[in-house]
């Protein structure tokens, strides 16, 4: 099992301010494990980051909304998650992971606590993912809610996978630029995901750049991806920190820098808050 280091001690405060209302699209909570348990069938370890140090956290970078994401370790018990939408539900959302027989009353019940995506793993050495004929049918379960798909997956699984996204009939975020690496630009992976992109059910999250810079920090090779992907399709891209960034190797990254990033990334100021305030209230319902 993979044993994951903690988040930043003492993140910097960005150098530019967010606009109110900017939205952190993906993040986590994580336990604490003495009251929400971790996974018993997880593939890493990880440190606890409830919901009072992603509070302080945002509040420090100037984040006033956030989606919490399900994470992995916590498999599809949604509790630690539900536990912070209910602390600000006027602020909050969150996406889920889902048993694949999940029923409408199950669903209905996380809609009520704030859910409003279900998310689905496709890296084989975090979680085995199912067979896209089940995913099918939780799409189809999902629809009438008027959920959305978030998809995480490697750049080499972009060739594969090309085909059932675009065939998706409801809205699909795609995670962290999916994976690509800051050498991944312009190649064959970079030039799928475009095409991805291309399609009006297809939405993007520029986040995870500190995942795929080859040169760390300030992660600039990582700035023409998302340029590239923003330009396709600034109206369906999000933004996040993906704080306490799970089963990432040391160093870990400076949160207010992944602010002072996207202001890279979106130079153009009313491109940017779109991204951080008007899609994802769109998207989510805030």
């Amino acid at each position: 099992m993979i044993s994951c280091p903690p988040p930043h001690p003492d993140p910097s405060r960005p150098k530019f301010q967010l606009p109110e209302g900017a939205c952190d699209s993906h993040c986590h909570v994580l336990g604490p494990a003495d009251r929400f348990p971790y996974s018993n069938n997880r593939a890493y370890d990880p440190p606890d980051a409830p919901k009072e140090r992603l509070f302080t956290l945002h509040k420090h970078l100037g984040i006033s909304r956030a989606v919490i994401v399900q994470a992995s370790c916590h498999g599809v018990d949604n509790s630690a998650m539900i536990d912070t939408l209910q602390a600000f539900p006027e602020t909050m959302r969150g996406v889920a992971s889902l048993p694949l027989d999940c029923t409408e009353a199950q669903i209905s019940a996380l809609h009520e606590a704030g859910i409003r995506g279900a998310r689905f793993n496709f890296m084989s050495r975090i979680l085995k993912a199912p067979p896209l004929e089940a995913i099918d049918r939780v799409l189809e379960r999902i629809a009438p809610f008027g959920w959305h798909a978030v998809l995480h997956f490697d750049p080499d699984q972009i060739p594969e996978l090309k085909n059932w996204i675009n065939g998706i009939s409801i809205p699909h975020v795609i995670d962290h630029m999916g994976r690509l690496c800051g050498d991944d630009f312009g190649g064959e992976y970079f030039q799928g995901l475009c095409e991805i992109m291309e399609h009006d059910l297809a939405w993007m999250k520029i986040s995870g750049a500190e995942r795929g810079s080859k040169t760390g920090d300030p992660f600039a090779d990582m700035v023409p991806i998302a340029r590239a992907l923003v330009k396709i399709a600034p109206d369906r891209t999000l933004w996040g920190t993906d704080w306490p960034h799970p089963v990432l190797k040391q160093p870990m990254p400076d949160d207010g820098h992944l602010v002072d990033l996207l202001f890279e990334m979106v130079p153009d100021e009313t491109t940017r808050n779109a991204i951080l305030v008007d899609n994802p209230a769109r998207l989510y319902g805030f």
